[in-house]
């Protein structure tokens, strides 16, 4: 077996080196995002964070220049991916629109869980916590809600396409309305701890999703 020469041998160690540095830093957004869920980001403490994720501070600062920075990356990343992975790869499986919004919007209550109710929607949270306060969080929450606007809105336009939408509905409205919807039941089924409540929104917002639907289109 020839021996390993000195340049592949430093590869090695800097693939694996990476594959560490990676680790760690996935390790510290699922740690954070965590904390700010649960406490809100203004109670998120790198020291605390450290504590629970089994990391030094020469491990954070390597990755994240200040605790901003790793509030930013929550957004960008995992947020983001959460997204991402609702409004856009989920809802876009559907042939129907109208019944992927509804479906798509059970999905993200089923990631959540019982958490819906007690810590409600991490994206909304972080929008009322910190638009007012920071910029940058407002940049990219306002990026987010908008990513989710249009492609609802964009749905409902190829719906509107397919004779599943009401073509006199304005789909872009109707997104935000949607999406207000969404966050509103959550938010105050949040407040009220109760799953009735929560139900009580959902089955509503089912009839408004039906109303868009066009003259003889299948129902949900």
């Amino acid at each position: 077996m020839p021996r390993q020469t000195t340049l592949e041998h430093s590869s090695q160690i800097a693939r694996q080196e990476t594959r560490s540095a990676d680790t760690t830093r996935t390790r510290l957004l699922d740690v954070a995002f965590e904390e700010i869920y649960l406490n809100g980001y203004q109670g998120l403490r790198v020291d605390g964070l450290l504590e629970k994720a089994g990391l030094t501070k020469g491990a954070f600062y390597h990755h994240f220049p200040s605790k901003q920075a790793l509030g930013l990356a929550v957004i960008d990343e995992i947020l983001a991916g959460m997204v991402d992975l609702i409004w856009s790869q989920h809802l876009k499986q559907f042939d129907d629109p109208i019944e992927g919004i509804a479906v798509s919007s059970e999905f993200a209550r089923g990631m959540l869980g019982e958490r819906t109710i007690t810590l409600g929607c991490p994206l909304n949270n972080l929008a009322q916590e910190m638009s007012g306060l920071d910029e940058a969080f407002r940049a990219r929450i306002e990026s987010l809600f908008r990513s989710i606007v249009d492609n609802i809105a964009g749905e409902l336009e190829r719906g509107k396409r397919q004779g599943f939408v009401r073509q006199d509905v304005d789909s872009n409205a109707a997104a935000i309305f949607i999406l207000a919807s969404l966050e509103g039941a959550i938010g105050i089924a949040k407040s009220q701890r109760s799953s009735d409540v929560l139900n009580s929104a959902m089955n509503e917002f089912g009839r408004y999703l039906n109303s868009l639907r066009a003259t003889g289109s299948h129902q949900r």
